[in-house]
């Protein structure tokens, strides 16, 4: 979070070939986020998990930083508002999350230099995450007397242990991404200046391969913790035998049988 008056962030929106990159470009802000932009990353990302050609997404921030979060003068502001707007805000923010973790298509966070307060929900909402060398990842809400939002107690109580994210909620001290890559919460480590590199990397050797499988085993890894182990066999079950009959299945078995690389663009 950040304690400057409230800067326009913008969403730059480009494709690389079958990979779309949302980058917040906020550089007197380090990318803090509001409504606005809350909405325009939803929109881009429904409307890119509805695109077969955009077969993997990258979301960044622009300028050394992923993102700050919720600007600290909005906030202090929004007290004066009433109940039902700041609401509203909120639903928006939800709504964003949602969009990232429901999306079919697989959704990388490039992070330099930190990710802070909902700009850290917005990291943890996609399915990978790359982060630089030193980059400070914080849930900050307690040292100016908030409680966090945007799924981050959930996301963290997903892959740490609760004594971990007791600490980072509690305190609200940074933590870097060296420390949540050995607990299993970032994927990987790269020299500064290197995560979009390697994110977008990432991204297109996912946008290589079958998608349309990927968007079935992202759907399985949902449902997974809410599921019991009998019910999870069933959906999967239904995953593998309604996949067998599909053109990614069939290129894909055929390639291996025939020692080759297999080609399944444009077959999911």
């Amino acid at each position: 979070m950040n304690t400057q008056a409230a800067p326009v962030t913008e969403l730059r929106v480009e494709r690389d070939g079958p990979v779309l990159i949302l980058s917040l470009d906020g550089p007197n802000s380090r990318n803090s986020i509001s409504p606005p932009v809350y909405k325009q990353i939803q929109s881009e990302i429904i409307t890119a998990g509805q695109d077969p050609e955009v077969r993997a997404i990258v979301l960044t921030g622009l300028h050394g930083f992923f993102s700050s979060g919720g600007n600290i003068n909005n906030l202090k502001e929004s007290a004066k508002s009433t109940l039902a707007v700041v609401s509203g805000n909120t639903d928006a923010l939800n709504a964003m999350i949602l969009a990232i973790r429901n999306c079919p298509t697989p959704v990388i966070a490039a992070v330099e230099g930190g990710a802070a307060g909902a700009g850290m929900s917005l990291a943890l909402a996609c399915d990978m995450i790359v982060a630089a060398e030193g980059a400070k990842f914080v849930v900050a809400y307690v040292k100016v007397g908030l409680a966090p939002d945007g799924g981050v107690t959930h996301f963290l109580s997903e892959g740490l242990p609760r004594q971990i994210v007791s600490e980072m909620c509690l305190t609200g001290n940074p933590v870097e991404a060296e420390r949540l890559h050995a607990l299993g919460l970032v994927n990987l480590v790269v020299p500064a200046g290197e995560a979009i590199a390697a994110a977008k990397g990432m991204a297109a050797k996912l946008a290589a391969g079958a998608v349309g499988a990927m968007a079935v085993i992202k759907s399985e890894i949902a449902a997974a913790p809410h599921n019991d182990l009998a019910t999870q066999l069933v959906v999967e079950a239904h995953g593998i035998n309604t996949a067998r009959f599909g053109a990614e299945a069939a290129e894909g078995l055929a390639a291996f049988l025939e020692k080759r690389k297999p080609d399944v663009a444009g077959k999911s």
